[in-house]
């Protein structure tokens, strides 16, 4: 029949054998077929992050990834995390959600690189100085300095992702890991992490006060003085409450320097705990 077809349609004899040889069917020749080259050469499955894959090349000019990150961290600072969208955010930068996306994959990947960019504020004095102590403290502050200004960051920081991978968590966790080895720690990771747990906990919750006494309108003083009298009653029952009420209501006028007076005791507490694990 093949051969009937060729001749009324007058294909030569060769042409026949050409056609008869590339009608052979691959699994005919490999019972694997494709299936085994395909299942070679599958890429095995990507680490969920912005930080574990290449950056995506533009195509338009005048957005970049960068320019979208700075613009997303004013974004936080101003209106906090609920405020913000991949369409707010387009808007503010005159482009659509769409091309967003062409940057930055997902509004998690988004704030990776938002944490990552305020990171780079937090300051870690050089490590191998005389006192320790005063390095650590010096990061400690200069981390709750960097959380209050940007007051999401603290409360986002277990919730983005993989943020640490980022190029300024990475350089700010070693050079704090150098400073506590330098200090003589023989686990500079174990003694890192109470120091972290401690500023991020205090930092959570002074900047969801902060963010209170924004919203009212007042200064944090005025607002301090407006809510005393009602905390001063309701802690009246309770001796202990009250005694504390009555203790701080002196220090009420400068309510910034009470939160920093308090923030220095407890980190001393536990830089205290810390010395103690230090060889002889």
């Amino acid at each position: 029949m093949r051969t009937l077809y060729a001749q009324r349609n007058g294909v030569r004899n060769e042409e026949l054998c050409t056609l008869r040889a590339h009608d052979v069917r691959p699994s005919s020749v490999d019972p694997l077929g494709s299936r085994a080259v395909a299942a070679e050469t599958k890429n095995p499955r990507p680490v969920p992050s912005v930080w574990a894959r290449g950056r995506r090349e533009p195509d338009q000019p005048a957005l970049s990834r960068d320019a979208i990150v700075r613009e997303a961290v004013a974004m936080l600072d101003a209106d906090g995390i609920e405020a913000l969208s991949m369409r707010k955010l387009g808007a503010r930068l005159n482009a659509g959600a769409t091309s967003l996306y062409r940057h930055v994959a997902t509004k998690d990947e988004l704030m990776e690189l938002a944490v990552d960019e305020v990171a780079a504020e937090i300051h870690v004095p050089s490590a191998g100085g005389s006192d320790w102590r005063a390095a650590v403290a010096g990061a400690a502050g200069s981390f709750r300095a960097t959380a209050l200004r940007h007051p999401w960051l603290a409360s986002v920081l277990g919730q983005a992702g993989l943020a640490y991978l980022g190029p300024n968590l990475m350089s700010f966790s070693e050079r704090l890991a150098a400073l506590f080895t330098a200090a003589g720690f023989a686990e500079p990771g174990r003694a890192i992490e109470p120091v972290l747990s401690y500023v991020i906990g205090v930092s959570t919750t002074e900047a969801a006060w902060l963010t209170t006494v924004a919203r009212s309108g007042e200064t944090e003083a005025e607002f301090v003085a407006r809510l005393m009298p009602a905390a001063q009653q309701a802690a009246a029952p309770y001796a202990h409450l009250a005694s504390e009420y009555a203790a701080n209501a002196a220090e009420a006028a400068d309510p910034a320097a009470l939160r920093e007076g308090k923030f220095a005791y407890g980190l001393d507490v536990l830089l205290d705990g810390l010395a103690l694990r230090l060889p002889e």
